[in-house]
């Protein structure tokens, strides 16, 4: 795995540098939600939230669209080493509610390998959501090991490793209101 992908030394204090503005996160949440908003104007909507890194961006999504939604949240776990993911997902969290007949918008923090979303997208289907579509904040194309399609994304980045609204390093990070690489 190269070094930029790679979580930083925590036993270390990491430099922080701002990668994408809170300003600029705002703006393009709340374009996502005029789109989202725009392609499902009937249908019973569902967002769900991928645990635990989409939080916030979900909560300023959800604002964003002023239609009626539910709102649901959905815990999955990966096997393998840090470096290197087996493929094999495991849902830790399900729904509460059925999602069968509904517009469903999986949330996601950020697509790197696209193993998650794949096997995500595949769940959801099978339970015979009305339609299902993946909303990312963040797209690293260079950790891809599964091409998926995101309907509606964010931003594309490079090959960083990201902290910040809502994504982690070692439970750590998430409440900083900018996306932030770490290491400088």
């Amino acid at each position: 795995m190269p070094p930029s992908q790679r979580p930083p030394d925590s036993d270390a204090a990491q430099p922080l540098r701002v990668y994408l503005s809170r300003e600029r996160i705002r703006q393009r949440v709340e374009e996502l939600g005029r789109e989202i908003e725009r392609d499902h104007p009937t249908a019973p909507l569902v967002l769900l939230g991928v645990l635990k890194g989409s939080f916030i961006f979900l909560a300023d999504l959800a604002r964003a669209i002023t239609r009626p939604l539910r709102v649901e949240f959905l815990g999955v776990q990966s096997y393998g080493n840090e470096t290197k993911s087996s493929g094999a997902v495991q849902i830790t969290l399900d729904v509460t509610a059925p999602v069968e007949g509904s517009d469903v918008i999986i949330v996601e923090d950020i697509v790197d390998t696209g193993l998650t979303a794949h096997f995500l997208m595949q769940q959801l289907t099978a339970r015979r959501a009305r339609s299902v579509r993946l909303c990312s904040l963040l797209h690293k194309p260079a950790g891809a090991r599964r091409d998926v399609h995101i309907d509606y994304l964010g931003f594309t980045i490079d090959d960083v490793f990201v902290v910040g609204y809502g994504l982690d390093h070692a439970q750590q990070y998430r409440n900083l209101p900018d996306i932030c690489v770490v290491g400088g």
